[in-house]
């Protein structure tokens, strides 16, 4: 027998902040709530993001190419450029799903079950929760970008050609190398509490870029909005859960750290390397060695600034082991 609809419906997870003057992020949100609701007998019209979509403009921002100024990329015809460049986009997005799959929610899966028994508040505990949910969208977010990218330009460019992202790859290798229980716990926290706190500069390649293609910028910019938040989130618990630890779990913890955050910040080279591939680009193996051996080229995220913050309340500046004399802290 079926049973009459609750008179008291419960609300639709929160949708990322958007500017409702915004045109283009109106449309991205609309077709981010049209894909949770197609289950509907009835669907509604919705903005069209392939509308708005900007042939003119690149996928990504060709000056963050590793390889912008070598003489094989500058060889490129227009159109290889262009499908590279649609390419490093997709990449992009990628990126950030890996990430926030394979990583970040599995940190806050530990905070919401306070794994690490520093006896967390309910309200941090909701918090955690609501990140979660937040991580999803976000994925659906990027996942929606390319698949525009992939509709507008007629290339397929399908993330299953390229592999794990970096960042996921190596919290993945370190959780085979720890032997026991707390120290695989202890690295999720760590790279999952980097992400956070270097998400926002990664996102801000895109987002504060006028050039690059506008549907790219408004996924970019309203995830950012959404991270600001997780980023304080995340810094509580980090330094809840490492004032409560011994000296060996302390340094591992800390070490950790460190791993992570070069892992975050690095270029992808194994995916550069892909993408190479993929586009055709030709004496690409050359230019790929090349680029990888000038160490001016090995960071791509250059702000560290809330990373820096949160080791120094750490105490912990000497502790990790990472070049800060290298990257921008404002």
């Amino acid at each position: 027998m079926a049973h009459p609809p609750s008179p008291h419906p419960s609300p639709a997870p929160q949708l990322p902040e958007h500017d409702p003057d915004d045109p283009v992020e109106n449309a991205v949100i609309a077709r981010l709530a049209g894909n949770w609701a197609r289950r509907a007998s009835v669907k509604r019209a919705e903005p069209d993001l392939d509308d708005l979509f900007e042939p003119d403009r690149p996928d990504y921002p060709e000056h963050l190419l590793p390889f912008h100024d070598h003489p094989a990329y500058l060889a490129l015809d227009g159109g290889q450029r262009a499908r590279l460049l649609a390419w490093a986009w997709v990449a992009f997005n990628k990126n950030v799903m890996d990430n926030e799959q394979r990583v970040v929610n599995p940190g806050f899966e530990l905070i919401t079950r306070d794994a690490f028994g520093t006896g967390l508040s309910e309200t941090t505990v909701l918090a955690a929760t609501q990140a979660m949910v937040d991580e999803q969208y976000h994925t659906l977010m990027h996942l929606n970008a390319s698949a525009v990218t992939r509709r507008r330009r007629g290339w397929q460019l399908p993330e299953s050609a390229l592999p794990v992202a970096r960042k996921a790859r190596r919290h993945a290798e370190r959780l085979a190398e720890a032997g026991q229980p707390w120290q695989r716990e202890l690295t999720t926290l760590a790279f999952a509490t980097v992400s956070e706190l270097s998400i926002n500069a990664y996102l801000n390649l895109i987002a504060e870029d006028p050039e690059v293609q506008p549907v790219n910028r408004a996924t970019a910019t309203m995830h950012n909005r959404d991270e600001y938040c997780h980023s304080a989130i995340s810094k509580e618990v980090a330094k809840e859960v490492c004032a409560g630890l011994d000296a060996e779990r302390r340094a591992y913890f800390l070490d950790a750290v460190g791993d992570g955050m070069r892992a975050f910040g690095a270029n992808d080279f194994t995916t550069w390397r892909r993408v190479v591939r993929l586009v055709g680009v030709a004496d690409g193996e050359r230019m790929m060695r090349d680029v990888e051996q000038d160490q001016g080229r090995t960071m791509l995220v250059q702000d560290y600034s809330a990373l820096y913050a949160l080791c120094t309340e750490l105490g912990a500046l000497e502790e990790i082991d990472f070049d800060w004399g290298g990257v921008t802290l404002r």
